[in-house]
């Protein structure tokens, strides 16, 4: 059962109330002209709702792949006292645009390895993250993190590598999100957003030739703890959503 608090957002809300509830959505918008005449062509908008992982495949390695569909939401974890790492990736890959993720972050162990991911990855030099845990004691002291807080670690794996951390609170849904724009050169401007805030941003070196798959993932990591974890740690995410920017002609 999902948490009590949980409100869907409006926007995903009027986009599933059109289609039956297993469908994966792809919503045509029409050709456009701005202000200054300018037409562009159509965007796509893809929802994956997790009443079923159509269109995506099996990523973990070092353990059993703990996921599973459960009352419209896909709920991974991991498994206490291992270095398990579970996820799940789309079959397909995608460019510029928006990733958003509607995701229930749990209480998770205190001082546990583990980390939730929300992520693009290429390859290992090409990836962008959001990874949740309860973080280090000694970054916990460094962000004065509270007893009811974990760490957001905003991440971009290379070319170049940036890393940012902020807070947020224990127990709660999060809309989480990475833009790609294209800047003069046709590099990735990449921005990370919590709940519609701006919570980082770095110019990268490459560009749309780059495309990535989009990831949900639970995984016990050395990085972002104290010990290896105590608890089984899991998440729920609600729902996946892909809009590609309007491209200019």
């Amino acid at each position: 059962m999902k948490p009590s608090n949980f409100k869907l957002i409006p926007f995903l809300t009027l986009l599933l109330s059109s289609c039956s509830p297993d469908a994966i959505i792809d919503e045509e918008l029409s050709n456009q002209t701005n202000s200054n005449g300018i037409d562009t062509t159509p965007t796509n908008t893809k929802v994956w709702a997790f009443n079923e992982l159509k269109e995506w495949e099996d990523a973990s390695f070092k353990g059993i792949a703990n996921y599973s569909i459960e009352n419209g939401s896909l709920n991974i974890f991991t498994t206490a006292a291992t270095w398990e790492r579970n996820k799940v990736k789309t079959i397909s890959s995608f460019d510029e645009g928006t990733y958003t993720w509607r995701v229930y972050i749990p209480e998770m162990g205190v001082g546990d390895k583990a980390s939730i991911g929300a992520f693009l990855y290429y390859n290992d030099t090409h990836e962008i993250d959001f990874e949740i845990g309860y973080g280090s004691k000694t970054k916990r002291a460094e962000l004065k993190a509270e007893a009811d807080d974990l760490l957001v670690y905003m991440t971009s794996q290379g070319n170049p590598f940036h890393s940012q951390q902020v807070k947020i609170k224990r127990a709660a849904w999060y809309t989480l999100s990475v833009n790609l724009t294209l800047n003069s050169n046709n590099q990735y401007i990449t921005t990370w957003k919590i709940n519609d805030i701006t919570r980082s941003s770095v110019q990268l070196t490459y560009g749309n030739n780059t495309k990535f798959n989009i990831y949900c993932s639970v995984e016990n990591l050395d990085f972002i703890g104290d010990h290896i974890p105590s608890i089984k740690n899991y998440a729920l995410f609600d729902s996946v959503e892909f809009k590609e920017n309007i491209k200019r002609k």
